[in-house]
Formats: structure tokens, sequence, C-alpha cells
């Protein structure tokens, strides 16, 4: 059976580009689309139907039936071989989406609804599937292009791997280049192994940098074997990862991250980088948590 690719739809232009995207992405995987409106009216004590005053197409229940039908005209004027089902579905945003996600290979949305604060550079729903997620979540920030590299932010976590695994295929899929970038300090870089027991803290001078070039290697190591027409370029940065991704992102087509790294605290689901990337990044951002 065809995988699903799910987008999240509110009316809004962010949304209304997010289909668009969705609608690309499951013409790449040969995926049908699900277009989704989460419908929470149901649940509150008011009426759906058109007012008797109004017009006969008014009211809640058409209002939404509408917006549905121009996500998927939209979906449709960009991708017409995708096969496209929608639905309205009663609830809120964050439950629903996230109950689609179960099934899904990947959930798209914009980066921000109709329902986010004036100001707010990302929506809560957003952020909420970016962390709880059980699939991919592709977020649409700036412009999308079709061209430019997809970045893959590295960082040697076991958590990162289902990220690295989606950012090449992601680049297989869109006959693009992918750059592999690894940044680091001497905060966020764990100590190598001293190589003189007899002197603990020394090593000789490049040793953590040549540390961190192992890793960024063995992260993606066996990546390129089943992946072998993907163009990889490994890039290090002695420096902020946040800042060296958020700038990596200007060029991007695709800004692919892992939900956590290496530096998170346990029992977070979203790390800081991946949060910042959300509110910040120039590009859409796929954010891969380790498990489904």
């Amino acid at each position: 059976m065809p995988g699903l690719v799910v987008v999240g739809v509110d009316g809004s232009e962010s949304s209304l580009a997010a289909v668009e995207v969705a609608a690309r992405e499951a013409r790449l995987r040969g995926a049908r689309l699900r277009v989704v409106h989460a419908f929470i009216w149901p649940v509150m004590p008011v009426p759906l139907g058109p007012s008797p005053l109004g017009p006969p197409d008014g009211g809640l229940q058409n209002m939404a039936d509408r917006l549905v039908a121009e996500a998927v005209e939209r979906a449709r004027t960009a991708e017409p071989e995708v096969e496209i089902s929608s639905d309205v579905v009663t609830g809120e945003p964050l439950t629903v989406l996230e109950a689609e996600s179960r099934a899904a290979d990947l959930v798209v949305v914009g980066s921000r609804g109709m329902g986010g604060f004036v100001g707010l550079l990302v929506g809560s729903t957003a952020v909420h599937l970016a962390a709880h997620g059980r699939c991919p979540v592709l977020v649409v920030r700036g412009q999308p292009e079709t061209e430019g590299p997809i970045v893959l932010g590295v960082d040697g976590s076991a958590a990162g791997e289902k990220a690295v695994d989606f950012a090449f295929a992601e680049a297989e899929l869109r006959k693009a280049p992918l750059v592999a970038l690894h940044a680091w300090t001497t905060w966020n870089a764990p100590l190598p192994e001293p190589q003189d027991a007899s002197a603990p803290y020394a090593n000789p001078p490049g040793t953590l940098a040549q540390t961190e070039e192992r890793l960024l290697a063995e992260a993606i190591a066996g990546h390129k074997e089943r992946h072998p027409d993907v163009v990889v370029e490994h890039k290090m940065v002695h420096g902020g990862v946040r800042e060296a991704l958020i700038e990596a992102s200007r060029s991007a087509q695709l800004l692919v991250v892992g939900a956590r790294g290496r530096g998170g605290f346990t029992g977070l689901l979203l790390g800081s980088v991946s949060q910042a990337l959300l509110h910040h990044a120039h590009c859409p951002l796929a954010v891969v948590r380790g498990t489904k």
C-alpha cells in the first residue's frame, strides 16, 4: 500500500503553503495525501449550521468544508497525479494531528495558523507536533524552494540516527546535495580520552577537533552506501549549534534535525536546538524523533 503524507489545514496562508509542500512530498514518495482540518466547534455549545437569517451556505460546518475543499484544490493544482483524500475531524488541532501521525509517514504543518497570537514566530501546533508526533514532522517556514541543499544537523547522538536516515532519503528523493553539518565548541563536545594515562588532562593540540570530525564521519557512515547517488558534503563549524544551523538554513531547501540531541536533559521531548530552529529557521524544517 502506498505511504501516507498528512497535512493539517486551518484556512491560513501558512497552512495553504504547507499543502503545496505536502503534495510535492507525496508525489516524490509515491504516497497518498490526506488533508485534515481539526474542527473543534462540535464540542462547544454553539450551532454549526447556517443562521435562519443568513445565507444557506453560512455556518461553521460549511466554513470548515469550504476551507478543506480549497486546500484540496490547491493540492490538486500543485500535484495533479497525487491521490488525495480529506476529512474534517472533530477535536482540537494538537490532539487530532498527533493521532493522525500514528498512521502517517510524514505530517506537514504551517509554522503559524489562524489561532496564533500576533508576534509569535511559530504556532503551538507546530511545536507540539515536533515534540509528540509519532512520525517526522515537516514545518513549513520561510519561502519553500526547490533549489539548494538538504542541510542535516548532526550531533552523533543515538536519538539523531533517524534524522540521518530521513535526510539521506529526502536528498535522494529531491535529487539534492546533502550538507551534513556538525557544530561544536569546547563546551558542548565531550572530552576525548587522554592519550597519556599519567597526565589525564593532557592531549595534543587539535585532538578535540579531530574527535568531532570523527564523530561526524561515524554518524553518517553506511548511509552513503545505501544512497550512492546522494552527493554529501561534510561541514564542521567551530561555534554554536543553533547559530550555525540557522545560518545554513538561509541557502537550504530543507533543514533536518533530530528532536533531541546529546545535550538535552533526560525526559525532554524537544531539545533547545530544535525549538530555536522552529522559531528562526529560514527554510522548511523537518524534526525527526528517535522513535515512531
